[in-house]
């Protein structure tokens, strides 16, 4: 029997996995000294004012936390004058504070394993977090040079991150949370994209993996099919969260051993109040049926090991084996 990351590399390669890679299993997160003194929401919380200034609140029983635009919290009201008024906080931090969870990556085996590193929200999730969506989109037409000079200083600050992780911790692998489009469309063209977003992946990712990165799994629960190109030279190695509004099949068939598909369990559609183990079966059931066993990792579309509502993510794990069983045997 494979490891779990054996197992994971065989499906990306288009090898012999033995299984399923069962949702996140492969991935053991770390934490890091940004992320513990960074304020954030938990569930049911509200008005949380995070490093860079942005207010979010995360309902009870909603997906996540979303940030608050108000005359009051929005952080960038005016794009033409962000440099007075986004002040990216230090990734600088002692050896101390960085102790356990160094100590926490030196537990973890890296055979069975990739030890991975979180980076929530994305460069993209981070300008509209803090100028309002609206005011976001709208930005890219009327002021171009502006946003483009926001998104490198942006990159710039993730960059200075992703040297301190790879410094302190030697991940093996990046997941890495930033939602392009809603359950239709994309919110940018492929064009727009490309001018905008891509150009700041393309260095991020191509720093991970010049530092001993080997998997990049990115997050987006949406459709993007029209932005995998993209993704695929950026770098990207999964894209988790795609939803079945994207043709999976097609996706598999034309991008199959370039970018592994993972989700295709849309999280709506197991993850609501009324859940049952029944409604899990055959939503896995049709997700491992229909997209087949290569190049496809079934999971839910939620950006990570987690559900709205307790038990969903446990019961779609259960249902996954059962399904390696029957398909793999």
């Amino acid at each position: 029997m494979l490891s779990k990351r054996q197992n994971l590399l065989e499906t990306l390669r288009g090898g012999k996995p033995d299984r399923y890679v069962n949702q996140f299993e492969a991935f053991a997160m770390v934490g890091n000294p940004f992320v513990a003194t960074n304020p954030a929401p938990k569930p049911g919380q509200e008005m949380v004012t995070n490093l860079w200034g942005v207010t979010r609140s995360w309902p009870e029983g909603t997906p996540g936390p979303f940030p608050i635009h108000d005359a009051e919290h929005t952080v960038c009201k005016d794009i033409t004058e962000w440099r007075d008024c986004v002040k990216a906080p230090s990734v600088e931090f002692s050896d101390e504070a960085w102790a356990p969870f160094v100590e926490a990556a030196n537990q973890i085996d890296r055979n069975e394993y990739f030890v991975t590193v979180s980076m929530i929200p994305g460069i993209f999730e981070q300008c509209h977090y803090l100028m309002g969506m609206e005011d976001c989109l709208v930005n890219f037409y009327e002021e171009p040079e502006a946003m483009h000079e926001l998104i490198d200083y942006l990159t710039e600050w993730e960059l200075r991150y992703a040297e301190q992780l790879v410094k302190h911790l030697h991940p093996d692998a990046v997941f890495h949370h930033d939602d392009w489009g809603s359950q239709i469309s994309t919110f940018l063209s492929p064009a727009m994209f490309e001018e905008f977003y891509a150009p700041a992946y393309k260095k991020l990712y191509g720093y991970y993996k010049a530092n001993g990165v080997e998997v990049i799994c990115h997050h987006s629960d949406s459709y993007a099919a029209t932005l995998v190109p993209a993704m695929i030279d950026m770098g990207i190695d999964i894209w988790q969260g795609v939803m079945q509004s994207n043709n999976i099949p097609e996706l598999i068939e034309k991008y199959g051993g370039k970018i592994t598909f993972m989700g295709g369990i849309d999280s709506a559609t197991v993850d609501f109040p009324g859940w049952t183990r029944e409604i899990v079966n055959e939503k896995v059931r049709e997700a491992c049926e229909k997209f087949g066993t290569k190049f496809y990792i079934p999971n839910t579309s939620q950006g990570g090991p987690m559900s709205t509502f307790p038990g969903v993510y446990e019961a779609v794990t259960e249902e996954i084996d059962k399904m390696s069983k029957e398909l793999f045997a």
